[in-house]
């Protein structure tokens, strides 16, 4: 446990980190990032998330459950659709707003345009915290086995790499709203917060969760899924011409793949 504990903070902490330093452009850059380089951003996160739910997260969970004599598919597929409707209902619940809307999402709320921000990216890493800890939980599951804890790295890794972007995409809508620099930071920065407190607290839970590694394994894949759909994609094509934002979900999902498999 001690051991899960320490690697998945560190794990988490990396994402965390991550975020801060893409939250960090605001200092650089005064106005917002390129639409072309904001969709490659955002499709390259989708392409990694796309990859790291099937290769972390549902193949893992197929896996398990077969290992404990169980039909594979019905944890992977039954987890699956109940963190689609998980994160459905906190969308529709939380008040939000996407970079470059004017509508709110969820239920009305008087709270500013910049905190309505804050929640929507801060709502999305909420399923790739619990992705993270749940991966380490599974290795220390089996032991501490390498090849498990180098999955996990490697998602972690995945994560990281694609939360950079997100910071910037948050920190530098706040900025053109009119946020002073170091308060887009904060906001930015803290938007990835959650991933090392749903990562840490999924890791504690793993003894009581143990019996239900696979379905949660697959509820983490859903909800990432979810994001994926709603909201990365179709950001990511919003060009006339969506070659860029099509090209790269496709190297997010090919970078995510190589980690994935050559680690672990």
């Amino acid at each position: 446990m001690t051991k899960a504990l320490l690697w998945a903070g560190a794990g988490t902490g990396f994402t965390f980190l991550a975020t801060s330093l893409g939250a960090a452009m605001v200092f650089l850059f005064r106005k917002n990032i390129g639409g072309k380089l904001q969709r490659i951003s955002l499709g390259f996160a989708a392409g990694v998330m796309i990859a790291a739910s099937v290769w972390s997260l549902l193949i893992p969970a197929i896996e398990e459950a077969e290992a404990r004599g169980e039909i594979g598919w019905i944890p992977a597929a039954g987890g699956f659709v109940l963190g689609i409707a998980f994160l459905y209902v906190l969308d529709r619940l939380i008040p939000h707003l996407h970079p470059k809307a004017d509508e709110t999402e969820g239920l009305s709320s008087s709270m500013k345009r910049s905190s309505l921000l804050f929640m929507a990216v801060t709502l999305h890493n909420i399923p790739e915290g619990m992705a993270v800890g749940l991966s380490f939980a599974l290795a220390a599951q089996h032991g501490g086995e390498s090849s498990s804890f180098a999955s996990a790295i490697a998602l972690a890794l995945g994560m990281g790499i694609q939360n950079f972007p997100e910071g910037a995409a948050l920190s530098l809508p706040l900025r053109q709203e009119g946020v002073s620099p170091g308060k887009a930071f904060l906001l930015g920065s803290l938007s990835g917060v959650v991933e090392p407190v749903f990562g840490i607290i999924t890791v504690l839970a793993s003894s009581a969760i143990l019996p239900f590694m696979p379905w949660l394994l697959s509820f983490a894949a859903g909800a990432m899924m979810y994001v994926v759909v709603e909201e990365l994609i179709p950001e990511a094509q919003l060009d006339e011409h969506s070659h860029v934002g099509t090209l790269s979900v496709m190297g997010g999902f090919l970078i995510m793949m190589i980690l994935d498999v050559a680690l672990g």
